[in-house]
């Protein structure tokens, strides 16, 4: 799994590519929630080159947006498609988090 992080201010912004199993998922939820901690408050996932997405991805996702949400900030999936468009509508998790 490769990823690039940018950081502007309190906004983030995480390019994912690849396939997100359990080792790159704590791995990446580490770094957001390093960013949370230290003040970013909108943070923006692009999924637009991520082709899988196992049940440890999707709790790093709910995990981030439950820490950002109590930290009165927002996070957003973009460019979701495919399998993991698929994964998010059939776990619901498309009715919890926001999909640009």
């Amino acid at each position: 799994m490769d990823h690039i992080f940018t950081v502007n201010g309190n906004k983030a912004t995480l390019a994912l590519a690849g396939k997100l199993y359990v080792h790159d998922a704590s791995i990446i939820r580490d770094e957001l929630v390093e960013k949370i901690e230290t003040g970013v408050q909108q943070i923006a996932i692009n999924l637009s080159d991520v082709t899988y997405v196992d049940s440890s991805g999707l709790g790093v996702l709910v995990t981030v947006h439950k820490l950002i949400q109590r930290k009165n900030g927002h996070l957003s999936l973009n460019g979701v498609h495919g399998m993991v468009e698929e994964l998010l509508k059939r776990t619901r998790l498309d009715k919890i988090l926001f999909i640009e």
